[in-house]
């Protein structure tokens, strides 16, 4: 069985960085594996710069949602990240909660019986309060029960605060 080590922070808390210096350290050609759609040419652009500042040691996987179907056995993986991983269910599902969260756990459950040393990153986004609006409410609800699940299964969790790593659990 593999390893799962779980990133968490706020926006450009430092996490993904973090998360690629761990893997880095525990392999010299370690996968990328990113969840995210391209939504506009911006966020292309922001793809393409952040794939080239990886460099070339990295194995790049973009996978929105099926993320079980490749075999990454081992190998070490960072997923970057839940936060887009989540979305793109609550999109597709449209914006029903409980179907999104059945099928991430679901997803979640295949992708780590692989024999993986996997690195997540996610967003804490209820830190700041309850929103306004209830579609952000919906998802802030997903996004903090998968971060609970991944997190009761993960060896280690580690939030980011400034750039800072603390290790919670």
């Amino acid at each position: 069985m593999g390893s799962i080590t779980l990133i968490t922070g706020g926006a450009r808390s430092g996490k993904s960085s973090y998360a690629q210096r761990l893997a880095l350290e525990r392999s010299d050609r370690p996968v990328y594996l990113a969840t995210s759609r391209v939504w506009d040419q911006e966020h292309r652009l922001r793809i393409e710069r952040h794939r080239a500042d990886r460099g070339p040691q990295w194995e790049t996987v973009e996978e929105p949602k099926n993320l079980s179907r490749r075999d990454f056995r081992g190998r070490t993986v960072v997923v970057d990240c839940v936060t887009l991983w989540c979305t793109n269910f609550f999109y597709d599902f449209d914006s029903d909660v409980d179907r999104a969260l059945d099928a991430v756990k679901s997803e979640f459950d295949r992708l780590a019986a692989q024999d993986v040393d996997f690195i997540f990153v996610t967003n804490e986004i209820g830190l700041g309060g309850v929103s306004t609006d209830p579609l952000q409410r919906r998802f802030t609800d997903l996004q903090g029960w998968v971060n609970q699940y991944i997190a009761q299964r993960a060896g280690s969790v580690v939030l980011m605060v400034s750039g800072i790593p603390i290790k919670v659990k």
